[in-house]
């Protein structure tokens, strides 16, 4: 194949994990050009992939049909000439371009109604259990993935750094380096069901900076409420070594700054999949979804979660009301695993 299109994943935590099929198909076609189509949201984690030779914008956002829009995408990618398509998302609108661009080889698991559209539809996705070995095996003939076991490996995602933008970064938020860093990202947007709550967030905060941490927060400008609680939650001089950045970063800084942190406290999020994805070492925290289809593919990683009966339910808010599963996960359960991932910096401290 020396062509190859992917339609990729429109949430920022998958299309971390979809680097990992990239890894692949490089591994079996380095002299490929891999394009990715993906909403322009997602192109600075791609502009970090260096399997990933062009961008192409999907302007049509989640759950838009727009039929004619397109049939008029596809019908402008027929000059390029692909060899090959892999559709990573699960519906049938989203098999529709390959299809409109006459890619002769369109591979993709089975989805909504995707007959026809897809002419390599693989029938056994449940045989796989995480979405990242999902995406791998795409990269292998059908014959040959019959279960998780059929794999040769599991590539792990890794995003690039620009240590020039890092510094201009540095310098743009004026932070410092005096002491190591923990990273916070307390939001997730799929829902509450997946957020640790703020108190506790805060009360790690308090406590990791009396040990001599200083604390960045991440997060979009949804999560700043929440960031704003955290910081006044703090007395005036612990407030000296918390930087909120929630809101205030462009995803390409956020890459390089998380980067810098030595350990990440995160939700099940997207900013979890990238701080595994630049090295951090990891402390994921887990409400109603499980690590047992999403886990961070960090080196160095701690999941945490409480097993009540009730979890998890992949719900975005709570049935019960009583949101348990992250209420009864305590801090101290957190701060025992940022020293245990951490013993030469809190020597240090």
């Amino acid at each position: 194949m020396k062509k190859i299109l992917v339609i990729g994943p429109a949430w920022v935590g998958d299309m971390v994990m979809s680097q990992a099929l990239y890894i692949e198909l490089k591994k079996h076609h380095p002299d490929s050009q891999l394009d990715v189509m993906a909403p322009d949201w997602c192109r600075p984690l791609l502009e970090r992939m260096p399997q990933v030779d062009k961008t192409i914008a999907m302007p049509l956002g989640h759950g838009a049909l727009a039929l004619n829009v397109r049939r008029h995408l596809g019908r402008e990618l027929r000059q390029e000439k692909y060899d090959c398509a892999y559709v990573l998302p699960n519906s049938a609108k989203s098999a529709l371009i390959p299809w409109f661009a006459k890619i002769p080889l369109r591979i993709g698991w089975r989805g909504e109604m995707r007959y026809g559209l897809l002419n390599d539809l693989r029938p056994n996705k449940k045989a796989f259990s995480l979405m990242v070995e999902r995406y791998i095996a795409l990269a292998y003939p059908r014959e040959d993935m019959i279960d998780s076991s059929s794999l040769p490996g599991l590539s792990r995602p890794k995003l690039n750094i620009d240590t020039k933008l890092q510094r201009k970064a540095i310098e743009k938020f004026t932070l410092q380096l005096n002491r190591p860093v923990v990273g916070l990202c307390p939001g997730a947007e799929f829902g509450p069901a997946k957020r640790w709550p703020e108190y506790h967030f805060a009360e790690t905060a308090q406590r990791l900076i009396d040990m001599g941490f200083q604390i960045w927060l991440f997060g979009s400008a949804k999560d700043k409420e929440v960031t704003s609680k955290i910081v006044a939650s703090l007395d005036e001089n612990q407030q000296k070594y918390c930087s909120n950045l929630a809101g205030k970063t462009s995803l390409t800084e956020a890459i390089d700054l998380l980067a810098l942190c030595g350990t990440v406290v995160s939700n099940d999020s997207g900013l979890m999949h990238i701080a595994a994805a630049v090295g951090c070492r990891l402390v994921a925290l887990y409400g109603s979804t499980s690590p047992g289809y999403t886990p961070p593919l960090a080196e160095h990683v701690a999941v945490l979660h409480t097993d009540i009966e009730c979890r998890p339910c992949f719900s975005r808010e709570c049935p019960k009301e009583h949101l348990k599963c992250l209420a009864e996960l305590e801090p101290a359960r957190v701060l025992n695993e940022i020293i245990r991932l951490n013993p030469i910096e809190v020597d240090a401290c």
